[in-house]
C-alpha cells in the first residue's frame, strides 16, 4: 500500500506540493490567530488543591494575586521621614489603580504585621501590592502597574512575587526558545551535511523539520484559545517537532537515495522509500505518539496538555514527511544528490565500522556484554540517591533580578523563610462555628500549637481576634486556622509537621484539609507518583504491542522494552549526578535542587517513545536481512551496517538539538534537553552497538520465534516489510556518481 503511495506522490507530485502548502498555510494562521500558552498547571484534586478552592470560594479576596516590591535605603533606615517619604510616593500611583485592592508597607500596617514588612537591619522595606485578579489573570497587566511606580531617589528597588516572577520565567522561557533556535539550526545543518554529504539533501531535511515544528504550534495556539495549555508547550513543540521531523525525513530522504545508487528510476526509488523507511516512520510516530499518550495519565496538571502538545508535534512531522518530503523528492529526482562536498559525499558504499563492531561483538557477545553493563551501571548509580520535590522560584537563572529579590526577602526579613500552612475545617451545612465545631476547632488548635516548631495558630473564632481577622478567616462552611511555624518551606522539618497535622482526627460531622508551600509540594510529589505506575504499564505495554505487530516477534519487542529501560535509567543517573548532587552547577548557571517529579515523567514516556525511532530503523532493516538470509548473525550485522550510519547521525541531531536546549535559563528546560540527551546518546551508541547486536547473537534464532498461529495472522495481515519490484533507471544526470553517499 505505502508503495503504492509513493507512486501516486510521485504521479501527482504538484498536487501533494500544494496541498502540503496548504497545511502549512493553516499552520502559520493558528500561530498567528492563536494564543500562546501559559498555564501554570496547578493541581485541584490533591488535598491542598482542594483547601485552596475552598478558601478561594468562600474568604474575600484569597483568590487575588500579589507581588512585592522590595525598598532598599542604603544609609537611611525605614523609620526615617525622607525614607518613608520616598516611599510613599512612589506608591502614590499604584494605590489608586482600581485593579489594586490594597499597598501594605510598615506604615499602614499595626503593629506586630509591620515588623515583618521591615528588614532585621532595618535598612529596607517591603510593600506588598495585592490584585483584585487572579495569578492567571494580574501578571498581564503586571508591567503596566510596575511602571505606576514612580521615582524612588534616593531608595533602590526590585520587584519579585507571583507577577514578577511569572513574567521572569516567561521571558526567561522565550529567550531560552530563541537562543536554542539560533544555536541548534547551524548546529543540525552542519551534522546533516556530514550524514548527507550535499547541501540539498541537507537542505531538505532541515526543512521538514523547521515546517514540522510550525505545524505542531499552529495546533498548540490553536487550541490555547479554548483551553489551558502549559507554558512549557512551546519549548517541548520545538524540541520534539524538530528531533522527529529530521528523523523522518533522514530515514526516507536516505532510503531514496539508496535505491537511486542502486539504479532504480526515480518513481521505483520513492515506492521503496515510501514502503520500507515510510513504514518505519509510521511505526515510529505511533511510538512516540503511545510514549507521550502516557501523559494524558495526568490528567488535571500541567503534563496532560504537554502529551497533546508533544503528539501535536509528532503528527505534524509524520505529515510533512508523507506529503511534503516525498512530492520534493518526486520533483528533484537524482538532483537531490545536488552540490555536492568534496570527500564527505563519496563513502564506501559496503562494509564499514558498524558492521565490523556487529561482527566483533557477536564473536564473543559475553565479553562485549559484560563492560557496557558496567559502564551502564555506573551512570546509572546516582539514581540511588536521587531525591524528588517540586521546583519553585530556584528554577530560575540565579542571576534572575525577581529570584534574587525573593531570596534576599526570605534572607533579611523575620518570618519570611517560615512555613505558613492552612488548615481548612469544612462542613457540608450550617455554621463552622456551631458549639460543637467551634470546640473541636479550638481543641485542634491548642494541639498544633503544642507540637514542635510551631510558632503560633491563629484561631478566627479566639475572642481578642479582630472582625477583619474573622472575616478573612471564617466563610459560609469552613474556618482557617493559620499555623505559623519556625521550619524552612519545604524543609524536613516542614515536612513532618504537616503530616502530623493531618495525622489528627478529622472532626465528626466534616473534613480537615492542610494547605500551604511545604503541603502543596509533597501532595504534587505524591499524586504524581501514583499515576506514574498505570502510564508506564500503558507505555511499556502498547510500545510492545506495536512492536510486536512490526517484527512478528515475540521477544525482540520485549528485548527493546528493556533496552529503553536501560537508557531512562542513565538518563535518571546523570540527571542526580548533575543537578541534585550539583556537579556542573557553576558551568551550567543553576542551583542544586531536588528533581521535579514532573521531568523525570516527561523524559521516561518521551524517550520511551524516541528511543524506537531507531530500534523501529535498525530492526526493519535487520528483519529484512533475516528474511534474505535467515542467519541471525549475518542479518544483524548487515541491519546494523545499513542502518548504523544513519542512527548515528540521526542521534547526533538529536543530541544537539537536546543540548541546545540543555543551555537554556529554566532548569526544567536545562534538566529536560541534557537528560533526553544523555539518554539518546547511550541508546545510539552503547545501546545500539552492542547490547542489541549481544542479546540478538545470544538469543539466535529465538530473536524471531512467535507462536504458529501469531506468525500467519501477521503475515495475512501484511505487516512484514514487503520487497518492490523495481527497474533500473535509463540514464543518470550529469553529477551524479552512483555508489556514492552511502548511508
Amino acid at each position: 500500500m505505502l508503495a503504492r503511495y509513493g507512486r501516486f506522490v510521485h504521479s501527482h507530485r504538484w498536487a501533494v506540493l500544494l496541498a502540503s502548502a496548504g497545511l502549512l498555510a493553516l499552520s502559520i494562521a493558528g500561530v498567528v490567530l492563536g494564543a500562546s500558552p501559559h498555564s501554570n498547571g496547578g493541581l485541584s484534586t490533591t488535598e491542598s488543591g482542594r483547601a485552596d478552592q475552598l478558601i478561594a470560594a468562600q474568604l474575600p479576596h484569597t483568590d487575588g494575586s500579589s507581588f512585592e516590591l522590595l525598598y532598599s535605603g542604603g544609609t537611611l533606615r525605614v523609620a526615617d521621614p525622607s525614607f518613608r517619604s520616598a516611599m510613599d510616593a512612589s506608591l502614590s500611583r499604584l494605590r489608586k489603580d482600581p485593579r489594586v485592592t490594597a499597598v501594605r508597607t510598615p506604615y499602614s500596617e499595626a503593629p506586630p504585621v509591620n515588623a515583618a514588612l521591615q528588614s532585621r537591619n532595618g535598612h529596607q522595606a517591603l510593600a506588598v501590592v495585592e490584585f483584585t485578579d487572579s495569578t492567571g489573570t494580574a501578571p498581564s497587566y503586571y508591567p503596566a502597574l510596575r511602571a505606576e511606580v514612580g521615582p524612588t531617589a534616593p531608595l533602590t528597588i526590585s520587584a519579585t512575587g507571583d507577577g514578577p516572577i511569572n513574567q521572569a520565567f516567561n521571558d526567561q522561557l522565550n529567550s531560552d526558545l530563541s537562543t536554542a533556535g539560533q544555536a541548534s539550526l547551524p548546529i543540525t545543518a552542519i551534522l546533516l551535511l556530514l550524514v548527507f554529504g550535499t547541501v540539498v539533501a541537507a537542505l531538505l531535511s532541515l526543512g521538514v523539520g523547521a515546517i514540522s515544528v510550525v505545524g505542531g504550534l499552529g495546533a498548540v495556539f490553536v487550541l490555547a484559545r479554548f483551553t489551558d495549555m502549559s507554558q512549557y508547550a512551546t519549548e517541548l513543540v520545538a524540541l520534539i517537532g524538530l528531533g522527529v521531523g529530521i528523523d523522518y525525513s533522514l530515514f526516507i530522504l536516505s532510503r531514496f537515495r539508496e535505491q537511486l545508487r542502486r539504479g532504480s528510476a526515480p518513481p521505483d526509488a520513492l515506492a521503496v522509500a515510501m514502503s520500507t523507511a515510510g513504514r518505519s516512520v509510521i511505526f515510529s510516530g505511533l511510538t512516540v505518539a503511545i510514549g507521550l499518550a502516557g501523559l494524558l495519565f495526568y490528567q488535571g496538571s500541567f503534563l496532560a496538555s504537554l502529551g497533546v502538545a508533544g503528539t501535536f508535534a509528532v503528527v505534524s512531522a509524520v505529515l510533512f514527511a508523507f506529503t511534503l518530503l516525498p512530492a520534493l523528492l518526486a520533483i528533484l529526482g537524482h538532483r537531490v544528490n545536488r552540490l555536492r562536498l568534496p570527500i564527505i559525499g563519496r563513502q564506501s558504499d559496503r562494509g564499514g565500522l558498524w558492521r565490523a563492531l556487529a561482527t566483533q561483538v557477536m564473536r564473543r557477545p559475553l565479553v562485549a556484554m559484560i563492560p557496557a553493563v558496567a559502564v551502564l551501571a555506573v551512570i546509572a548509580a546516582p539514581v540511588m540517591h536521587m531525591q524528588l520535590g517540586s521546583g519553585q522560584v530556584e528554577l530560575l537563572p540565579p542571576d534572575q533580578p525577581a529570584r534574587q529579590t525573593f531570596e534576599a526577602i526570605a534572607t533579611n526579613f523575620p518570618h519570611q523563610d517560615q512555613e505558613s500552612m492552612s488548615v481548612v475545617l469544612e462542613y457540608p451545612t450550617g455554621s463552622p462555628l456551631a458549639p460543637q465545631r467551634a470546640a473541636y476547632a479550638a481543641g485542634l488548635a491548642r494541639s498544633i500549637a503544642a507540637m514542635p516548631g510551631v510558632l503560633s495558630v491563629d484561631y478566627p473564632a479566639d475572642a481578642s481576634t479582630t472582625p477583619q481577622a474573622r472575616q478573612a478567616a471564617i466563610g459560609a462552611h469552613i474556618v482557617v486556622l493559620q499555623v505559623h511555624s519556625s521550619y524552612q518551606t519545604s524543609s524536613t522539618q516542614a515536612i513532618s509537621l504537616v503530616r502530623s497535622i493531618r495525622a489528627l482526627p478529622s472532626p465528626p460531622d466534616g473534613r480537615r484539609l492542610v494547605t500551604g508551600t511545604t503541603a502543596y509540594v509533597q501532595d504534587e510529589v505524591g499524586w504524581i507518583l501514583g499515576h506514574t505506575l498505570p502510564a508506564a504499564l500503558f507505555v511499556m505495554v502498547t510500545t510492545y504491542l506495536v512492536l510486536l505487530m512490526l517484527t512478528g516477534s515475540v521477544l525482540l519487542p520485549l528485548k527493546a522494552v528493556l533496552m529503553n529501560l536501560v537508557s531512562v535509567a542513565a538518563a535518571f543517573g546523570a540527571l542526580t549526578w548533575i543537578f541534585q548532587d550539583g556537579h556542573l552547577a557553576r558551568l551550567l548557571n543553576f542551583t542544586p535542587q531536588t528533581l521535579d517529579p514532573s521531568i523525570a515523567v516527561l523524559i521516561f514516556c518521551i524517550l520511551f517513545g524516541l528511543s524506537m525511532d531507531y530500534e523501529v530503523l535498525m530492526l526493519t532493516r535487520i528483519q529484512e536481512a533475516w528474511r534474505q538470509t535467515r542467519d541471525t548473525r549475518e542479518s544483524v550485522a548487515m541491519g546494523l551496517e545499513r542502518s548504523g550510519r544513519l542512527i548515528t547521525g540521526a542521534a547526533a541531531i538529536m543530541v544537539g538539538v537536546f543540548l541546545c536546549f540543555g543551555l537554556g535559563g529554566v532548569v526544567f528546560i536545562k534538566a529536560f534537553g541534557i537528560g533526553l540527551a544523555v539518554a539518546v546518546a547511550v541508546d545510539a551508541t552503547i545501546v545500539r552497538g552492542v547490547l542489541v547486536p549481544s542479546v540478538m547473537r545470544l538469543l539466535g534464532r529465538l530473536s524471531w520465534w512467535a507462536p504458529a498461529p501469531f506468525g500467519r495472522l501477521h503475515a495475512r495481515l501484511g505487516f512484514g516489510p514487503r520487497l518492490v519490484e523495481t527497474r533500473p533507471s535509463a540514464t543518470l544526470p550529469a553529477g551524479i556518481v552512483p555508489g556514492a553517499d552511502s548511508l
